[in-house]
């Protein structure tokens, strides 16, 4: 079973939806699985600390229909991710990721996320330390570098490091964070992409897994990425906020599968049940929508789509009737083809 979970992660990472916080949380992880059946998917990075010290280990829920997921870390301290990366293979997830890429005030505070990126020796006995506690993959998702680095230094320095301790797959975020003087928005934006540099060190280090992130818009640069010798593609904000638009034919034209592309409208009926669910055990129903407000991106319709949920969502008692009747209204408003 280990094995079968390993290769199913490795393999569906040719592309993946980026870890997120605040955005891929379990319901939005249900929803992208709707779309795409290959799709690697990852947690919201959950703190080493507050697993294993904390004790939240609900952090840890998840789906069972949301396979291949992995789930991603954030800590320094070798021991507590080894304990917390033990906590996540107990709880069935399909890999574990290690974040050495979140730029954000409060990471930097806790020492981990883009700061290790001045730690390599430390991010190598961090991996170390999970791959001796689990049997599932450990893998890195890290930046080119951090505020003055010369990322022509100090990203092959930071591979060979990793790569010793065992890694075999990363994901790099080809833009630098700046920890001083920049927002966690602003890191997502301003310092510029370097792709070229991420493409050499695939040519660099033929033997690791090398995906690629930042600034991924469509399926179509994902797949003219895999075309010059990348081995994945990770995809953040263009799969929140046009989720069909990447993924409903990714496992058509990324993976090779024969089956026909998700239709969004399908896959809110889809949805209906587990809504059902969720409210059943107390939760509310904009936690759900709030991540379906994109499926009609681009389309007829989603306009008042999103309109409708918005304001509806949070009212006192809203359920699948108003999903239902948001569907009504872009069906309304798609022109009947000839």
């Amino acid at each position: 079973m280990i094995s079968e979970a390993k290769s199913d992660a490795c393999g569906s990472s040719r592309l993946s939806v980026a870890p997120m916080m605040d955005w891929t949380d379990r319901h939005c992880r249900y929803l992208h699985r709707l779309l795409s059946r290959e799709t690697l998917l990852y947690t919201e990075m959950v703190t080493a600390p507050a697993l294993v010290r904390g004790g939240a280990l609900h952090l840890l829920d998840f789906s069972s229909e949301e396979h291949p997921v992995a789930l991603q870390l954030g800590g320094s301290n070798p021991i507590e991710l080894a304990e917390a990366a033990r906590l996540g293979a107990q709880a069935g997830y399909d890999e574990i990721n290690l974040n050495v890429g979140c730029p954000s005030d409060r990471v930097q505070s806790g020492t981990f996320g883009a700061v290790l990126m001045k730690s390599p020796r430390l991010v190598a006995d961090c991996v170390m330390a999970m791959r001796e506690a689990v049997d599932v993959e450990v893998t890195v998702k890290c930046r080119i570098g951090v505020d003055d680095q010369e990322p022509e230094d100090v990203l092959p320095d930071f591979l060979e490091k990793i790569a010793a301790a065992g890694i075999t797959r990363v994901a790099i975020h080809a833009r630098k964070a700046w920890l001083q003087g920049l927002s966690p928005k602003e890191n997502r934006d301003i310092p510029p992409l370097d792709y070229d540099l991420v493409l050499r060190m695939k040519r660099a280090f033929p033997q690791m897994h090398v995906s690629i992130n930042g600034g991924v818009a469509s399926l179509a640069q994902a797949k003219e990425l895999l075309g010059q010798g990348l081995d994945g593609v990770m995809i953040g904000r263009a799969a929140y906020h046009a989720p069909t638009d990447i993924l409903a034919a990714a496992d058509r034209e990324v993976f090779g599968a024969d089956r026909p592309d998700a239709a969004p409208d399908d896959v809110v009926q889809r949805m209906l049940p587990y809504i059902e669910s969720h409210l059943a055990a107390g939760g509310k129903l904009a936690q759900v929508t709030r991540h379906m407000l994109g499926l009609f991106a681009g389309r007829p319709g989603a306009r008042v789509w999103r309109r409708v949920l918005s304001e509806g969502a949070h009212r006192p008692g809203a359920g699948p009737e108003l999903v239902e009747a948001a569907l009504a209204e872009v069906a309304a408003a798609t022109p009947v083809s000839a």
